[in-house]
């Protein structure tokens, strides 16, 4: 891309006051914290309720960036950089896009629907490739935002494009249908996702058509409502010849009709009629949503005219797709991106700034294989990504392949490896230690082969931590806050049990006014981290006062004997407004300052420049229970009084803060300056409708060991607890008490989910095993067992027992490994 900036300002309908020729951009960026920002990029500046991009604008001047597409020009910088003022930037940002898309005229395949839009975007990709130079959405990346950058991605090289297209409610299809404007429409699954914004199925159905309002060709899966819909929507939109491409189970009258499916380990043979003509085709998958996915892509290839033999061959080589970056402990203290299932040019840029935002060292290595379908010549390829890993500040590059081995002489750090073996054979004399490396590797160089040998041997049960889930929810409670109210995000407990360190680095690049934790050995531990936030301690002990000033934590202060306390030792180190946090006691009972030592208090910080009261603070006791809001009111209503009274007393003018999780959602009026966000950050809340909109964080996985069968009479576990009524057939699952698995949750209370099924716990819960029931489960050693997750989920499991889902989740112990994905 180069792109005149007077042109678009005339797309953009923009106002510029020193219009130039003279000024060309190369790079469209939404994120202030890439590291890919220079002096090409034009930067627009994105605003919502609780997000202003134009705050960042006075750091991207600094850091070079001279072209800004903003709602207002801030204040003092007016002729500093280049700005095109538009009355919204995210609809300039779609604009541009739809703009830059009708620069080109190739084939555009269009993908929505609930379920399978990925996954088929990136088979199509692979079974397309050998003839169309493809430019295709990286990731899922397919929302009002990621569209329009998926599309600004296309150069003169690409002749085919392949992007999905996701919406939540009504009115948005309108906006990505401009800016794809598919020449052939695929309509996958129709689910149960997102139903919230829609008033019924059909509504649903009905606005996702809106794609394909000028496509040609639509590809679907028949059935009624389906049909229905289109019959409208044809009526409404009308083009000739339009072509409707469907298949079917069930209607003969399908385009494409599914006569037989037969699934056995793993694969499917499907039969099905096309043009009065019976093929066969091996599919190597064997659940349904794998068989759905694959015919939609076999539909695609036959309107593409490939041959049988062709679509045979190519489809038998299908794959589960990846379509996660995952974090993972390393040897000799390393942390490893795996990314080691796609190399192209654009997911490169994600996974670089993945890497930025994730790094837990200082010191970072890119392994890269060969990339493919760049739409550059080789050369110019290798230059913009020699270009791209310098600007990354990236310390060192392994390239593997023979064709980044021609152009070795573009990187300045790079060391080469002919072959994947060659560098396997090499492993041990790189000396990988104390570094974050990302892998990054097309699926045809088998890359999980160098994960597995760089990655730290461990227990095989996994807690999966989904950092996307985790922003989600961080950006749902931060859309309930007024505008300027900061926010606190709790990551004590190792982050309520899913990893302290990373879920902070996440935090930080979001932004996040504050973290909390509860003793000053895990704020030590961020700061270790890199942690640049300021983190308050809320149970700080007198003993770890020197630590907390020598790490610069923030202790919360909730008597009279603490402030003593570190008052000494502040006024011995020389301190001079060192920020601490007051505690009020407003009905808790728990910590804080009660009502009647408030003037003990003020007398013993009016005049003293030792320390600032940077917060005061209280807690809310019930802010979960309708039962007990009169209670909470009468919490909020201490909590002004007394902190008024220190304000006015002490004169000063500190962040106030009294709302958890449940406080935000049920009492908006009582925000102040500040909310703290706990346990509703890692997917939970107590209020039923509202979990709906909250996405799930962690998934605890391990696998099966062992399967044997038992005859009845036999009994499994410690007391013969669980006694075989009948022939039962037993997995055993290396996870116990151990781990963090409750006693309680064994015999028959509690279950795991393999294959998309049940499976009861029979028998006592071991301290590294338990064993479940799977007679009627097809199931063998070494498959997949979730142990909670989706199902059953830690809400339920958290009811059964008896107990708060706080507790299952922070018993997961230290020896399960964390694997952190995207």
């Amino acid at each position: 891309m180069s792109i005149n900036l007077k042109s678009v300002v005339s797309v953009l309908n923009a106002k510029w006051a020193d219009s130039s020729d003279a000024v060309f951009i190369d790079h469209i960026s939404i994120d202030s914290r890439s590291l890919q920002n220079g002096s090409q990029t034009l930067f627009f500046a994105l605003s919502g309720v609780n997000n202003d991009a134009h705050l960042f604008i006075p750091d991207l001047i600094e850091k070079g960036v001279q072209n800004f597409v903003v709602q207002h020009i801030p204040e003092n910088y007016s002729g500093k950089a280049n700005f095109l003022v538009v009355e919204n930037a995210l609809h300039a940002l779609q604009e541009f896009a739809g703009y830059y898309r009708n620069l080109f005229h190739f084939p555009v395949i269009g993908l929505t629907g609930s379920n399978g839009k990925t996954i088929v975007k990136e088979w199509l990709n692979f079974l397309l490739s050998p003839e169309y130079n493809i430019i295709r959405s990286p990731k899922s990346y397919n929302s009002q935002v990621g569209v329009p950058l998926s599309v600004i991605a296309i150069n003169e090289k690409h002749n085919l494009g392949i992007f999905e297209a996701g919406i939540s409610t009504v009115n948005e299809m309108v906006n990505l249908e401009k800016i794809i404007k598919p020449t052939i429409g695929v309509l996958t699954n129709i689910g149960s996702a997102h139903d919230e914004g829609f008033l019924n199925l059909v509504q649903k159905i009905d606005e996702k058509l809106l794609l394909f309002k000028d496509s040609p060709v639509i590809i679907y899966q028949k059935n009624e409502v389906v049909d229905s819909c289109l019959t409208q929507f044809a009526a409404e939109y009308m083009i000739h010849p339009r072509k409707l491409f469907s298949w079917s189970f069930n209607d003969k009258s399908a385009d494409v009709f599914i006569l037989k499916k037969e699934s056995k380990n793993d694969h499917t043979h499907i039969q099905y009629q096309y043009q009065n003509e019976i093929f066969d085709l091996e599919i190597p998958f064997s659940d349904s949503a794998s068989i759905e996915n694959a015919v939609s892509c076999l539909l695609v290839l036959l309107h593409f005219n490939y041959n049988q033999a062709m679509i045979q061959s190519r489809i038998q080589m299908l794959y589960p797709v990846e379509m996660r970056l995952e974090v993972k402990n390393g040897i000799n203290n390393c942390s490893i991106i795996d990314d080691s299932y796609s190399s192209d040019f654009q997911s490169l840029k994600i996974a670089l700034d993945f890497l930025e935002s994730q790094k837990k060292n200082a010191s970072k290595t890119v392994i890269l294989s060969d990339i493919f379908q760049s739409g550059f010549s080789n050369d110019e390829l290798y230059s913009k990504v020699a270009d791209l890993i310098a600007s990354n500040k990236i310390n060192r590059v392994i390239g593997i392949g023979e064709t980044i081995s021609d152009f070795a002489s573009k990187f300045s750090n790079i060391t080469i490896f002919q072959t994947k073996n060659d560098f396997i054979e090499a492993i041990e004399s790189l000396n990988f230690a104390n570094e974050t490396i990302l892998v990054k590797g097309a699926r045809s160089f088998h890359f999980e082969e160098i994960v597995s040998l760089l990655e730290e041997k461990t227990h095989e049960t996994v807690l999966e931590i989904n950092l996307d889930a985790i922003s989600h929810n961080f950006n749902y409670y931060k859309s309930k806050l007024a505008p300027n109210v900061k926010m606190m995000v709790m990551v004590k407990a190792f982050g309520y049990g899913n990893g302290g360190l990373e879920i902070a680095k996440l935090l930080e690049h979001h932004k996040v006014d504050y973290l909390g934790v509860a003793f000053a050995d895990e704020g030590i531990l961020l700061k270790n981290g890199g942690i640049k936030l300021p983190i308050m301690v809320l149970n700080p002990e007198s003993t770890s006062f020197p630590s907390i000033i020598q790490y610069q934590l923030e202790p919360e202060i909730y008597s009279i004997k603490g402030l003593n306390a570190f008052l000494k030792i502040a006024r011995e180190k020389n301190l001079k407004d060192f920020p601490i946090h007051v505690k009020i006691d407003t009905g808790m009972h728990r910590l804080g300052f009660e009502e009647n030592t408030i003037d003990e208090l003020i007398t013993a910080l009016k005049g003293n420049s030792t320390v600032r009261v940077q917060s005061i603070l209280s807690h809310l006791a019930t802010s979960d229970d309708p039962k007990h809001y009169d209670f909470v009111n009468q919490q909020i209503y201490l909590f002004e009084k007394l902190s008024a009274k220190l304000i006015s007393e002490l004169n000063i003018n500190p962040i106030r803060h009294i709302l958890n999780t449940s406080g935000i959602s049920n009492f908006p009026n009582a925000q102040y300056n500040m909310v703290r966000l706990g346990i509703g950050l890692y997917g939970v809340s107590n209020d039923p409708s509202e979990q709906k909109y909250l996405e799930n964080v962690g998934t605890l996985k391990s696998i099966i060991s062992q399967v044997r069968t038992i005859p009845a009479g036999d009994s499994v576990g410690y007391g013969r607890r669980f006694m075989a009524e009948k022939e039962t057939k037993i997995a055993t699952i290396p996870i116990g008490y151990a781990d963090g698995i409750a006693r309680l949750w064994g015999n028959e209370v509690g279950f795991v989910t393999i294959k998309n099924q049940k499976a009861k716990i029979v028998g006592s819960v071991c301290m590294d095993m338990l064993m479940v029931n799977v007679t009627n489960i097809d199931c063998k050693e070494g498959d997949s067992v979730i142990i909670f997750g989706e199902s059953p989920t830690v809400i339920e499991m958290a009811a059964a027992l008896k107990t708060i889902p706080y507790e299952i989740m922070t018993s997961i112990s230290q020896r399960v490994k964390r694997v952190f994905f995207r």
